[in-house]
């Protein structure tokens, strides 16, 4: 992918929230001593089945919010990994409600804010998901506005979501440099006409979608110079 170079005339850094400030992870990894040798798995099939049902459900057109389904999903990790228990349950998602953020991500958001730059959340967690978020991590202050997909009731990658920050941001898509760890969210991002870096935490190849990241990078701390210069 290309360098630093293609980042240009940003006027907006607009981030995905989980699993790309908040380590969507890390509540299963505070419950180790619960989960046993299952924690791994469940945090990994909890995730995939979370992001499954946001596609399926987009496409059936049977909306519900994504703490909805933040459980569903857990119901389903939970039976698949052989865990059960209402207060397990319970204490897993009142974790989901305080993820720990990378630690990287507070001095890149005062960076961007330091440089005059606009600063967002983009996501398809609830509004109450998202303050408990943002309040844990304590960036508030840090972020010009948090937008949910619950204001159009419909998950990414539909281009109602994006659409989202230019209305909210008064800047065309061309503006707006759009981050997420999620390849298949980059990509539909830049389809719909973002400048788009793809923070590849995890090493994967990139999806065969429509829609090219102009930048790639491990995590967040290159982001400042990738649009400020």
């Amino acid at each position: 992918m290309a360098g630093q170079d293609v980042l240009e005339n940003v006027g907006a850094c607009v981030f995905d929230a989980y699993g790309t400030l908040f380590d969507v992870h890390s509540a299963a990894a505070q419950c180790r001593d619960d989960l046993g040798d299952q924690a791994d798995a469940l945090s990994a099939l909890w995730r995939q089945k979370q992001l499954e049902y946001t596609w399926l459900r987009s496409l059936m057109g049977a909306h519900t919010d994504f703490w909805h389904i933040t459980g569903d999903a857990l119901d389903y990790a939970m039976a698949a990994t052989g865990l059960s228990g209402d207060a397990l349950r319970e204490k897993l998602m009142s974790l989901y409600l305080t993820l720990d953020a990378y630690p990287e991500v507070p001095a890149v958001l005062a960076a961007l804010r330091e440089a005059g730059m606009k600063t967002a959340i983009l996501s398809n967690g609830l509004p109450m998901m998202l303050d408990a978020a943002v309040s844990n991590a304590g960036i508030a202050e840090l972020l010009d506005a948090v937008l949910s997909i619950e204001d159009v009731g419909v998950f990414k990658v539909s281009p109602k979501t994006y659409q989202l920050a230019v209305d909210r941001l008064g800047l065309e898509a061309g503006r707006i440099c759009f981050m997420s760890s999620n390849a298949w969210d980059a990509a539909g991002a830049a389809h719909f006409g973002f400048q788009v870096a793809w923070v590849n935490r995890f090493g994967q190849p990139r999806e065969r979608l429509p829609g090219t990241p102009k930048a790639e990078i491990t995590s967040l701390e290159p982001l400042p110079a990738l649009v400020c210069g």
